[in-house]
């Protein structure tokens, strides 16, 4: 799977993220301040990842910033993105199962080493639901 990562920051986890999800497996497409000379605001990074995915360069994201809350912002105001911060493991099985999340916002100030795997775990494991209330709500998302 291609994974567009994100951080404004090289703080906390955000170098293990890339490393862990190529680790797994993953082809990891890097943005912000993980790539020397680019832009690492978390506006701007976090923008790139979540366009990365709407435009098909990615299949999913995760983004970073000290708090996680102003890249899950910035991902989600990119239309076909439904980014969700999650601060341990079943929140990011909930967020892949009830709201098909395609991008997954993490604090770097929160995650842990140990926590960032549960989560990775926890969202790749992780499947949409089927449920047709669960899909009419994720259709009533893209509508707004």
């Amino acid at each position: 799977m291609r994974i567009a990562v994100s951080a404004d920051e090289v703080a906390g986890v955000a170098e293990l993220i890339g490393a862990e999800l190529a680790r797994r497996g993953h082809e990891v497409q890097l943005y912000g301040a993980l790539v020397p000379g680019e832009r690492a605001d978390w506006a701007w990074c976090s923008e790139a990842a979540a366009r990365a995915v709407v435009e098909g360069r990615a299949d999913q994201a995760v983004v970073a910033c000290w708090t996680g809350a102003g890249a899950s912002i910035a991902a989600n105001k990119v239309p076909g993105v439904r980014a969700a911060l999650c601060t341990d493991a079943v929140m990011a099985d909930g967020a892949r199962k009830w709201a098909d999340a395609n991008v997954l916002a993490l604090s770097l100030r929160l995650t842990s080493e140990p926590l960032l795997g549960e989560m990775l775990d926890a969202w790749f494991a992780g499947e949409p639901s089927a449920d047709p209330v669960d899909r009419e709500n994720v259709a009533h998302v893209a509508d707004i």
